[in-house]
């Protein structure tokens, strides 16, 4: 991000992969910049659209089976996504869209589809339909406290040696391996809904820090702070 230009966050393909409220993870990061004195552009892109190459923050939601498999095949002709992680923008993937940046997802059949292959992971079908709340101990690197959210997923997804974690389950399938989601450079993958930011603040922050290259001043979240207490107490077991 340019000192003297506005944050542009670029929204992919709600008209297939938006089934969750996901698009409540871009307001999220819009009211958070501005609340700080950034100023925000928001580029929405449809599916028979470029995706731009000149964003900070690329984010993609949750969706079917075959809104997912359009997604990931229009994706890979583009290329535009590519191109901007390559020049240094940040991404935060949910759910089908998070399955998309790896290099295998499940079909509607189950059978193995194409992702685009921007990070190393692989997703299939499991056995049954992961639905809740699901709650995890986020990596010690990231400096993030738990992290909360709903699940509503068929995946598993498989780390390569590429990507880390984002967190250890303590409620939840996540990943189907003890894991939730994963990142790499200022990628973050997350099967998480809710939406995901608005439900972790911390985590939207971290990619606003990424986009603007340095520390964000502080903003007052302390009535937040104590319903996603009452909502941890209320999903952790004791």
């Amino acid at each position: 991000m340019q000192s003297d230009s506005a944050l542009r966050l670029v929204w992919i393909y709600p008209d297939l992969l938006s089934t969750y409220g996901d698009q409540g993870n871009v307001l999220i990061l819009e009211q958070r910049a501005r609340r700080r004195g950034i100023p925000v552009e928001t580029v929405h892109v449809r599916s028979a659209d470029p995706v731009p190459e000149g964003g900070d923050i690329y984010l993609i939601g949750g969706g079917e089976d075959r809104p997912q498999i359009l997604a990931a095949e229009r994706l890979r002709r583009d290329g535009g996504l590519h191109r901007a992680i390559a020049r240094g923008a940040s991404l935060l993937a949910v759910c089908a869209g998070y399955q998309i940046m790896g290099t295998t997802f499940g079909g509607e059949e189950g059978q193995p589809v194409d992702g685009i292959g921007l990070i190393d992971i692989a997703s299939g079908r499991g056995e049954g339909r992961a639905v809740g709340e699901l709650a995890g101990e986020t990596d010690a690197a990231l400096g993030l406290p738990t992290l909360t959210g709903f699940e509503n997923h068929m995946g598993v997804t498989r780390l390569g040696p590429g990507v880390r974690p984002l967190a250890r389950t303590t409620v939840g399938v996540g990943n189907g391996d003890g894991t939730e989601g994963c990142y790499t450079g200022r990628i973050v993958g997350t099967y998480l809904h809710g939406p995901a930011l608005a439900r972790n603040p911390g985590l939207a922050d971290l990619l606003l820090t990424w986009a603007v290259g340095a520390q964000l001043p502080p903003i007052d979240d302390s009535w937040f702070e104590r319903l996603r207490e009452e909502r941890l107490n209320a999903v952790l077991p004791h």
